[in-house]
């Protein structure tokens, strides 16, 4: 087929004019339909006009870079004072009511003492701000990455020697490169620097643009992963809870083992501290339920970790509950900020593979809400930006002692029910974690830390709701419901990067299986329509005579290619394979059976009358025309067209015409590449739809009952 031949075969595609539905009376009728000619693309010049666009540098460029870059120097200008500055400090004074105990509690998942929590949500709140182009998400701590971080702080902490059983601040070394400071200051030196390897991943997948890795985290995972996490989160604050001391297990496999420690030392529970904790739990649950029933009714949420903390600080100071029962409590958090420090980079080869999961998780939270929040509420957000703005929001604070943040759906759902309209809702939100750095810290110093692994627990009742949803989401997908429970086993049981790991790969693994293994069917006629749908899906739908329609819903490739035609024959009835083997069969019996004949007749001096009835054998099919729909083959790779040819060819050994219907465009270039037809002529083996397929193969076989085809090369 030579260059001319196949831009002749591109540039037109003969399809059938469909002028009524009765196949019997209408003659075949093509029309043309013209390709568009490519225009030759000049790589040497869109190069250039591509390095100038992005290297090039005006005023007008810049101050676009900034704006981008800033999203609040453009809406900040236009802020409608009169309709929107209540509901957001509104908003921002409930969130930081909500977020100043949680940042507390979750500084101990992530192992670090509690006035580093205040710093992350606070330089989190400012900076997303500033730099974010959602207007509902609250930027801050979010329990998975602190369980996450407090892992990698737990193994760090452990390899330079300190006792990672002791939760009270210690200089005690073994290793002589911790010696600087203390556990606390090695721990937050950790998470530091940690965090500073996430932000720098996630500001890097901003610049190079490829926030595409988000995709391969669906929803279903990512829920999977939460809640499996949850469980690993449950399990690491029931020690907390009980006023138990037991070592920490870092290994594949710690939920179980810590489990076999929990109950191993459940003898030594400190009575005061699980007293505390059931109280906390009957007091905070029904308040979550009634915030949760009438959050539509209640102007704004009670604020009942707030409560608890106030409550259980007063009764934990008054009562002496430390001296007296040995509780264990948040100690000492300084007023103001620790001067600035720059990450530990001798940690960093430990680490940095560490931080690739915590940075794609932490992106991947943050765009899907701001994506929610954006659909539901008109506007637009920039996947990109999100990218610079929540890596910002880690690579900055990391000089500020503060770890890895991100948005979280509990803190955007209150924001936005609390009438917030921008960001700057953010920024009330910091003014209250600010007054509490600077004048309310001190006061929780008698706070039990069981009180905050209550608070931990309780909020996790949302990821552990997803077991509810399950029947709803087997009805829905099936393979996502597997996907949810392999990633939530494998994130308990195993650990939670590898589970994430395994979630991603099954994921990929599921998408390959369904091409792999992709529904066929046979399609039946609606009389007196154009349709053709499923026989086994549909009722009143006939079978033509003398045509199988076949549909083979996925692409058509190297890995599938051979369930194509096993699909094919079985569908169609006819494997061309072995009718030809059977006919070969006929021919060399008949050949046996009339040597004999011809031996007897030249022995008698008679001349005998050979004739060879190559027939025999020979069986007539009940169709005369296959139509492959094409219509959900996506493309076809060379393995692919190979197979398209072979079954052509095979089929028209034995009789049997193979036409193609519904190709797009994709499709029709891979046919025509591969030599698929003879000379580049496609009218009579290529359609535009089935019904057109349908009616030329009935006119040519009522005509002369046969049709010889172009036979691919």
């Amino acid at each position: 087929m030579t260059s001319a031949d196949l831009n002749n075969a591109e540039s037109m595609l003969v399809l059938n004019n469909v002028a009524s539905c009765d196949m019997k009376s209408d003659k075949y009728s093509p029309i043309i339909l013209e390709r568009l000619e490519k225009e030759p693309l000049d790589v040497k010049a869109c190069a250039v006009k591509k390095l100038k666009k992005h290297l090039s540098c005006t005023p007008t460029k810049a101050k676009d870079l900034l704006v981008d870059l800033f999203p609040i120097i453009r809406w900040f200008p236009k802020y409608k004072w009169k309709k929107w500055i209540l509901g957001d400090i509104m908003s921002g004074l409930v969130v930081g009511i909500l977020i100043v105990p949680q940042s507390i509690a979750y500084s101990l998942l992530a192992g670090q003492d509690p006035v580093y929590g205040l710093y992350t949500s606070f330089f989190a709140c400012i900076i997303y701000s500033l730099m974010g182009t959602s207007k509902h998400i609250s930027v801050g701590i979010f329990g998975v990455l602190c369980l996450m971080i407090g892992q990698v702080v737990e193994r760090e902490l452990q390899f330079a020697g300190f006792d990672i059983s002791d939760d009270i601040n210690t200089t005690a070394l073994s290793n002589q490169s911790a010696n600087v400071c203390g556990r606390s200051c090695f721990a937050i030196r950790i998470g530091s620097t940690l965090t500073f390897m996430a932000g720098i991943y996630q500001v890097a997948m901003g610049i190079f643009q490829v926030g595409f890795i988000s995709v391969y985290l669906s929803d279903s995972l990512l829920s999977g992963f939460a809640t499996g996490a949850s469980f690993t989160i449950i399990t690491s604050q029931i020690k907390y809870i009980l006023g138990i001391r037991i070592p920490r297990v870092n290994t594949p496999g710690s939920l179980v083992k810590t489990w076999v420690y929990i109950f191993k030392n459940i003898h030594e529970t400190n009575i005061c501290d699980l007293v505390t904790s059931i109280l906390s739990l009957l007091f905070l649950v029904p308040i979550k339920e009634i915030n949760e029933c009438y959050k539509e009714k209640l102007k704004m949420p009670i604020p009942g970790e707030l409560l608890v903390v106030i409550i259980a600080t007063l009764i934990s100071h008054f009562g002496q509950l430390n001296a007296k029962f040995n509780s264990t409590i948040a100690g000492d958090i300084p007023t103001g900020f620790i001067a600035p420090t720059s990450p530990d980079w001798s940690m960093i080869p430990r680490i940095a593979i560490d931080a690739i999961p915590i940075a794609i998780i932490g992106f991947a939270i943050t765009v899907t809400l701001s994506e929610i929040f954006a659909k539901k509420h008109g506007y637009t957000v920039r996947a990109n930006q999100e990218m610079f703005a929540i890596g910002a929001c880690n690579v900055i604070p990391a000089f500020f002692h503060c770890f890895t943040s991100s948005a979280a759906l509990a803190k955007s759902l209150v924001k936005e029910s609390t009438s917030c309209k921008t960001q700057l809702s953010s920024l009330v939100t910091a003014l209250v974690l600010l007054l509490v750095l600077l004048v309310i810290a001190p006061l929780f110093y008698s706070l039990q830390k069981c009180v905050l692994a209550v608070i931990i627990i309780v909020n996790l009742r949302g990821a552990l709701r997803k077991f509810l949803e399950l029947p709803k989401m087997w009805n829905m997908s099936k393979v996502d419901t597997v996907v949810w429970f392999i990633t939530m086993l494998a994130t308990a049981l195993v650990s939670t990067e590898l589970g994430l790991l395994i979630g991603v790969c099954f994921s990929v693994i599921c998408v390959i299986a369904r091409t792999q293994l992709p529904r066929t069917t046979v399609l039946g006629h609606l009389k007196g329509t154009e349709i053709y749908e499923d026989l086994r899906k549909y009722r009143n739908l006939q079978s033509l005579p003398g045509i199988k329609i076949f549909r083979f819903e996925a692409p058509l490739y190297y890995a599938n290619k051979e369930l194509f035609k096993v699909a094919l024959y079985k569908q169609t009835g006819i494997n061309p394979t072995l009718v030809v083997l059977a006919r070969k069969k006929a021919e060399k019996k008949n050949i046996r059976e009339l040597k004999p004949k011809q031996t007897a007749h030249s022995q008698a001096g008679v001349k005998p009358e050979v004739t060879l009835q190559l027939s025999y054998g020979y069986q007539e099919f009940d169709i005369h025309t296959i139509i492959i729909d094409c219509s959900v083959i996506q493309f076809l790779d060379t393995a692919g067209i190979a197979t398209m040819k072979e079954v052509f060819k095979d089929y028209k050994v034995i009789g049997i015409l193979v036409l193609l219907s519904n190709c797009n465009a994709s499709v029709i270039d891979s046919l025509c590449n591969g030599n698929y037809f003879d000379n580049g002529y496609i009218s009579g083996l290529l359609f535009y739809s089935v019904h057109d397929a349908v009616k030329f193969a009935s006119n040519v076989h009522q005509k002369n009952g046969d049709h010889e085809a172009n036979t691919p090369c």
